[in-house]
């Protein structure tokens, strides 16, 4: 038996670690070509203009502020790396989503039937703990809706507090 014909030993042996180096090399250095070409696909962060403010008083509007405009009205405030992506792509998607479900910044004029079925959707969803969703309350701990915050939206949501005074 020759010296080379050995398992993982000899001259094959340190030519195989040498490609297998190359090959990772040559992968790492296309990932990152990538990494860096898909930071100049464009992502609409574009928005409606504020044109309403919901109906509401003002410690409510407060926590709806803090917990849900981001993605559910024209006023998003929009983080460093919402323009990173791939990060860029599911952050503009989910406020595009959240808009077309509920936008405060419509809130005047939706009429009231639709208004009363959104209140309930909103209660549902602050109930079930499902909004915020815990990927932006991880990123945005003033988000979170416990305690005094969560029953002052469910008692708003339940009509127990009345729009304005």
């Amino acid at each position: 038996m020759s010296r080379s014909a050995g398992a993982g030993s000899g001259v094959g042996g340190v030519g195989r670690a040498r490609a297998r180096r190359r090959g990772l090399a040559a992968g790492a250095g296309a990932l990152a070509v990538v990494a860096v070409a898909i930071q100049f696909v464009p992502v609409d962060r574009s928005g409606p203009p504020a044109r309403h403010e919901v109906d509401a008083p003002p410690e409510v509007v407060r926590v709806l502020r803090a917990a849900c405009y981001d993605c559910h009205s024209a006023a998003t405030r929009w983080p460093w790396y919402a323009r990173i992506a791939p990060v860029s792509w599911l952050i503009a998607d989910h406020v595009r989503k959240g808009r077309r479900e509920l936008d405060f910044s419509d809130w005047p004029v939706i009429d009231f039937t639709a208004q009363d079925e959104l209140l309930r959707e909103v209660a549902r969803e602050v109930e079930k703990g499902s909004m915020p969703p815990s990927s932006y309350r991880l990123a945005h701990p003033q988000a979170r809706l416990d305690g005094a915050r969560r029953d002052l939206i469910l008692d708003w949501a339940g009509g127990d507090i009345p729009a304005q005074p």
